[in-house]
């Protein structure tokens, strides 16, 4: 029998499946029900590649196209200060964004050339690596969609539900199996709930999009605590490795970290136990109010104990309740990266390269495979911080490879400032953008460089474009949320963010604002602050969370102007 609501929660409005309510109560409930997004592909390939773009119909170009890892690009020339105050159709461009669905960002020589190709001849030449392992075309018109996919299809690539209401694509470790200190290789848990993930249409409509993640990282490298499902590498109660449950995570404008379950889930049993939370999700999310239709919303109103009670009595079947598992053991100290030079448990070498904040080309792409498979076994793994691994090199080749990778501007030892920033798309080619993100960010990081050299502490500048968080600007310890300030593109400021052993979200305080043209002076100012007040070891966040506030604020000519100190 299904669970009653909540205390306090509506009988009806919520569009809750499981209590009955089948009925749209939104536009995209009802484009879903009239017709399940995964049946664009036919059209797509049967008449919008043939008829071209104004021929496509506004409920897939703006819904169902995104279940085949697809989204307009931003018209040209709309500023950011008009996003919000303009239709969809006004914002559109006859050119796509497409994301290529990489689980547990793990890439063959041959898959990797692929992508380069369909990046050289269709994309313009480019390509970026996300924040969640996938790697994102843009330039692509709806006629080239169909030998797009035939290319990656014939090497095992799909974009197949890489965005839309539905499971997107798995994170994991991208040295799982490598790693000699892991808690548990997850690499089979994880191919096995991908399989399952897109063999399943009945899980191809969920209240909204739907994010996971499975390792077995001693650095819990996958950010567990920000995704919806996670499963998380610990030692069992009996001893044997296995995976703790966490649910709820999420961040956009209203984040909340995971909550643990408290229930240990053995390794044959993730891809059901998987399947179970995603439709409990299915059956129980929120679908009326698109602003609350993540699942972190229903486990705030629920709490752990009863989603775990209702996953196990409804959704578990014969495999029955969980056994009470440990949590997870402190991340180990160090960045999650993966950067640099580091021995593998059978003897070899994998090298973690930093690309311009994800951004990269066909052409360098080309150049990694090849490196990959002259000096590796061909396995490249991307990670969730826009980051570029090659596998398998043995120790005298590790030097060189190295040095190649550095001509093609690929480096396994950057500087603290190129290393810790990320950027999402921005007003480049995302609609929902407000500011110009993923050049600014490099030219931040690199005037950081010539202007504080010497600064020797790991520092994380995440760079957003807008409120929804694609490059979890809460999480960092320089959060930058694009905005409209004083009139010109500018940046809300988050300060401090976490996650590990002391998870929390950036301090954001009254008036931390300031223009892109006065952002640089602002963040060496706080630096230099940082540097001349911390203590012996004292790390940024650490130190934000107690600084004196006019040690961090932003000067007012640096919001009116951005004139250097």
């Amino acid at each position: 029998m299904p669970s009653q609501p909540h205390r306090g929660q509506s009988q009806r409005g919520q569009g809750q499946w499981a209590l009955g309510h089948h009925e749209p109560l939104n536009p995209a409930e009802r484009f879903k029900k009239d017709d399940p997004g995964l049946n664009v592909r036919d059209r797509i390939i049967n008449r919008y590649s043939v008829l071209g773009f104004d021929s496509i119909d506004p409920s897939d170009l703006r819904g169902r196209f995104r279940w085949w890892g697809l989204y307009t690009h931003r018209k040209p020339g709309i500023e950011g200060g008009r996003t919000g105050a303009l239709e969809p159709e006004e914002l559109d461009d006859p050119f796509f964004m497409m994301r290529v669905r990489i689980p547990g960002g793990q890439l063959s020589a041959d898959q990797l050339r692929a992508i380069a190709e369909v990046s050289k001849e269709y994309g313009r030449d480019l390509a970026d690596i996300t924040d969640r392992q996938n790697v994102q075309f843009h330039w692509l018109r709806v006629e080239d969609i169909p030998a797009v996919w035939e290319r990656l299809e014939e090497v095992g690539l799909s974009s197949q539900e890489a965005c839309g209401d539905v499971p997107r694509n798995i994170l994991g470790c991208p040295v799982a199996g490598l790693d000699g200190n892991e808690v548990i290789d997850a690499s089979a848990a994880l191919k096995a709930t991908e399989e399952l993930a897109l063999s399943r249409p009945d899980l191809a409509n969920l209240p909204r999009k739907f994010k996971t993640a499975i390792s077995g990282c001693i650095s819990q490298c996958t950010a567990h605590e920000i995704n919806d499902v996670a499963f998380v590498g610990v030692v069992g109660p009996e001893g044997k490795p296995g995976f703790d449950l966490w649910v709820g995570g999420g961040l956009s404008t209203n984040p909340m970290l995971g909550r643990r379950l408290g229930a240990f889930v053995p390794e044959e049993q993730v891809p059901a136990v998987w399947a179970g939370v995603t439709g409990l999700f299915r059956d129980y999310g929120y679908r009326r109010l698109r602003s609350r239709a993540r699942l972190k919303f229903l486990v705030a109103d629920w709490g752990p104990e009863r989603f775990r009670e209702v996953l196990e009595r409804e959704y578990l079947g014969g495999a029955g309740a969980l056994a009470d598992g440990p949590p997870p053991p402190a991340p180990a100290a160090g960045s999650r990266d993966h950067l640099g030079i580091h021995r593998q448990r059978d003897g070899r070498y994998y090298i973690g390269v930093a690309p311009h904040t994800g951004r990269t080309s066909g052409t360098q792409l080309w150049q990694v495979a090849d490196l990959a498979e002259a000096y590796g076994s061909g396995r490249i793994r991307t990670t969730i911080e826009q980051k570029l691994l090659i596998l398998d090199v043995p120790q005298e080749s590790v030097a060189r490879l190295a040095e190649e990778l550095a001509a093609i501007d690929l480096q396994a030892e950057p500087s603290v400032f190129r290393r810790g920033t990320m950027a999402c798309t921005g007003i480049e080619f995302c609609k929902l953008a407000i500011v110009e993100t993923k050049g600014r960010a490099r030219e931040l990081y690199t005037e950081l460089e010539q202007r504080l050299p010497n600064f020797d502490s790991p520092i994380t500048i995440n760079v957003n474009g807008c409120p929804n968080s694609c490059a979890r600007f809460q999480l960092a310890d320089i959060g930058l949320k694009g905005s409209i300030v004083d009139g010109e593109e500018g940046f809300q400021i988050h300060l401090g963010g976490s996650l590990g052993t002391d998870p929390g979200f950036g301090r954001k305080l009254r008036g931390l604002k300031v223009t892109a043209e006065g952002l640089t002076d602002y963040v060496e100012r706080l630096l230099r602050n940082y540097q001349a007040d911390r203590g012996e070891g004292e790390q940024f966040a650490t130190w934000v969370r107690r600084a004196d506030p006019a040690l961090l604020a932003v000067p007012a000519r640096l919001v009116t102007a951005g004139e250097r100190a």
